[in-house]
């Protein structure tokens, strides 16, 4: 069953992987690698939360210009931005975290 509101989405529990990766995109990380840089985690989790953040419009994509990777001879990269509600549920998630008494991701 599909929630019926933004904040039902939004208020799903994230892990803390998740919350890693929306902090990393809120401090300016702005592609996947960046994130991986940002949060030390490992590529096999990383592009599935973008994945997912996306599907529930907390951060948008949009690929860059095919010219730019081709002058630098790499694969082109996919730029992520946190949305509002994405800025939002990353928020909520922090102010919970923190009311349990628990580190942020990231945090010692």
């Amino acid at each position: 069953m599909a929630p019926s509101s933004s904040r039902e989405v939004r208020h799903r529990a994230m892990s803390a992987p998740t919350i890693a990766v929306l902090r990393a995109l809120a401090e300016g990380a702005t592609y996947g690698f960046d994130v991986m840089d940002a949060t030390a985690l490992p590529s096999g989790t990383v592009y599935p939360i973008l994945s997912r953040l996306e599907r529930r419009a907390l951060t948008r994509s949009r690929w860059e210009d095919p010219e730019a990777h081709r002058q630098e001879g790499r694969p082109a990269r996919k730029y992520y931005e946190l949305t509002e509600e994405g800025r939002a549920a990353l928020a909520e998630a922090m102010t919970e975290v923190r009311a349990l008494g628990r580190p942020l991701p990231g945090e010692a």
